[in-house]
């Protein structure tokens, strides 16, 4: 008997050898870009290699009962890492830098499903508050949803990838991480701490890290791209391609040349075009790059048009941008694209780690075109925090174009809320009816229906993630009404008026979108402004931190010091002074 284990145990080995040693023979360096090489009219000279899909069972996912649940967040912008990142290195923020999803997906919320079990692919849970307003004074009523799945952690598994890299190579790919490359045609702003590491740098050191979580069975591809684009690495299974190679090649990859991103994101779409696709797999672009898209690229044959046109085929895009000077304004385009989103890379230490917990999370949109409809007679949606379509969500209905899966833990979900702040209309109270519609990854659709009273209490929070939501959605509002005060007088094509504390603190609270003036702020320039802080702000961020400290204390929850901390960081700054001599006076605004 155990002559015969051991001759079972020698032929396993050799066996299993055997298949290592073929799997060494096929993973060939299949590596095709030669910065020296001269390319025409974007497309390479080399074959096109054909790979053929398996015929692998999908890897489904099975809820079952009373287990812990993954959550739901909302697509769009998943860290506000670029705002801290620019404060941090005494530049001015963009107002897109900051977002309510960004800035809530730095956070775990209680969903208030209050130990109600969840089923479904999505189940909707309500929360309600009303509370007194630090600086107004006036009563706000607030109702939040909480987004939760039915899918347990354990059963939950990412569909097999079609995954194309387009990474930027142009020159500015060399500058610093921490300074604005189009400084350098103005004035030089030095930053606090100069990074060790090029945007170049951290970028492939990013790329590596997100390989490495790729399987056998998944496809990968790589697009490089300068004034032109250039195809470094077909779309072929991880299993079939040399790893070590690759992840050579990537890292002594160096920056050349100008931009232009749309070319790079055709070649990335042409990769699609050389294999056979099918439910099995999810196909992603992953964009990688520091620079400013210009308006241009909104039109339907430019970058955003292009990933738009792509969502509808099933190609969906992940952005991810580099360095301070990266421009926050295609957020908003980015947000509003099907199974989009966007991660701005602070190190490429951070981005690792959040790799090694989330890769699976971002890759796997799980629910399309959320809309939820408010019926009521004495309440309307004022504003909503939270939902990339704010500014089309209003009145009636609130909408969110993707939900990806979050982290759960303890109970808390990951960025898993969105905020409604409600406008009362009429006296007396009733019933809140709530009804969501949403569809699943093929197109099939669900609803779902609940109704929701307002507590008579005058001051009151059902539950710590509405507290707390409430309290973060009011730190957003309150820093992305000081940017468009600040970038007035910096690079935006509007009037500088220096307004006393009394004004500022009478508007800081208002829904930016709500302001006249936030259409104007939004540019695509990319020189740098520096961080300064007038002195009716400075009075205001002292008052806040007041009201901060308090409610952090109330809900004995110490991730909210982030918050906290970049408050302290401008409360330090030197105080913006009015310069009537050289004012920015220009007052046309380009329709």
């Amino acid at each position: 008997m155990k002559r015969l284990i051991f001759i079972l145990l020698v032929v396993t080995v050799t066996y299993i050898d055997a298949m290592s040693k073929r799997a060494d023979i096929n993973a060939t360096d299949d590596w095709e870009y030669n910065s020296t090489q001269i390319m025409e009219d974007n497309v390479l000279s080399s074959p096109v290699r054909r790979s053929k899909g398996f015929s692998m069972s999908s890897r489904a996912i099975s809820p079952k009962a009373f287990s812990p649940k993954i959550g739901l967040a909302v697509g769009g912008a998943k860290d506000t890492n670029n705002f801290k990142a620019n404060i941090e290195n005494g530049y001015l923020p963009k107002i897109d830098s900051i977002t309510y999803e960004g800035q809530f997906y730095n956070h775990y919320f209680d969903t208030g499903l209050n130990g109600k079990e969840c089923k479904e692919l999505f189940c909707p849970s309500y929360s309600s508050a009303k509370r007194l307003n630090v600086f107004s004074k006036e009563q706000d009523y607030f109702l939040s949803v909480g987004l939760n799945s039915g899918i347990d952690i354990k059963d939950f598994k990412r569909k097999k990838l079609n995954l194309v890299v387009v990474l930027d190579i142009s020159g500015s790919m060399g500058a610093n991480f921490d300074s604005y490359y189009y400084d350098k045609n103005g004035n030089k702003i030095e930053t606090k701490e100069k990074s060790q590491k090029t945007k170049m740098k951290i970028a492939t050191e990013s790329i590596v890290a997100m390989l490495s979580h790729l399987k056998d069975d998944d496809r990968v591809g790589i697009i490089l791209f300068d004034n032109k684009a250039y195809r470094a690495k077909p779309l072929r299974m991880v299993l079939l391609s040399n790893k070590k190679a690759i992840r050579d090649h990537i890292l002594a990859l160096k920056e050349q040349g100008g931009t232009n991103w749309s070319a790079g994101y055709q070649e990335g779409l042409k990769l699609f075009d050389d294999i056979e696709t099918n439910k099995e797999y999810e196909n992603r672009i992953v964009f990688l790059t520091d620079a400013m898209p210009n308006s241009g690229e909104l039109r339907k044959d430019r970058l955003f048009g292009l990933a738009k046109k792509a969502s509808k085929k099933g190609i969906h895009t992940t952005f991810i941008g580099v360095g301070v000077d990266f421009n926050n304004d295609l957020v908003e385009y980015v947000s509003k694209t099907k199974g989009a989103n966007y991660f701005s890379v602070h190190s490429s230490k951070e981005f690792t780690k959040l790799l090694d917990k989330e890769f699976d999370y971002m890759v796997t949109p799980l629910v399309y075109d959320l809309a939820l409809k408010l019926d009521s007679k004495k309440y309307k949606i004022d504003a909503v925090y939270g939902s990339p379509d704010a500014k089309i969500s209003t009145g009636e209905i609130m909408k969110v174009n993707t939900l990806f899966p979050s982290t759960n833990e303890n109970g808390e979900t990951k960025g898993g809320i969105v905020l409604l702040k409600l406008k009362k209309v009429a006296e007396g109270s009733d019933d809140i009816k709530l009804k969501v519609s949403y569809s699943d990854i093929n197109g099939k659709p669900f609803s779902n229906e609940q109704s929701v009273e307002l507590k008579k209490d005058a001051i009151y929070y059902d539950n710590s993630g509405i507290r707390k939501a409430i309290l973060i959605s009011d730190f957003v509002t309150v820093m992305k009404n000081w940017i468009i005060d600040a970038r007035a007088g910096c690079n935006d094509n509007v009037k500088w008026v220096m307004e006393d504390y009394i004004t500022i603190m009478k508007r800081c609270m208002v829904f930016p979108p709500k302001r006249p003036i936030f259409p104007t702020i939004k540019t695509w320039e990319r020189k740098s402004c520096k961080l300064k802080v007038s002195d009716g702000y400075k009075k205001l961020f002292n008052t806040f931190k007041i009201h901060f400290a308090k409610e952090m204390r109330e809900l004995k929850d110490d991730s909210l010091k982030l918050e906290l901390n970049i408050i302290d960081t401008l409360l330090k700054q030197k105080t913006q002074e009015f310069d009537k001599k050289n004012s920015d006076d220009w007052q046309f605004v380009q329709q």
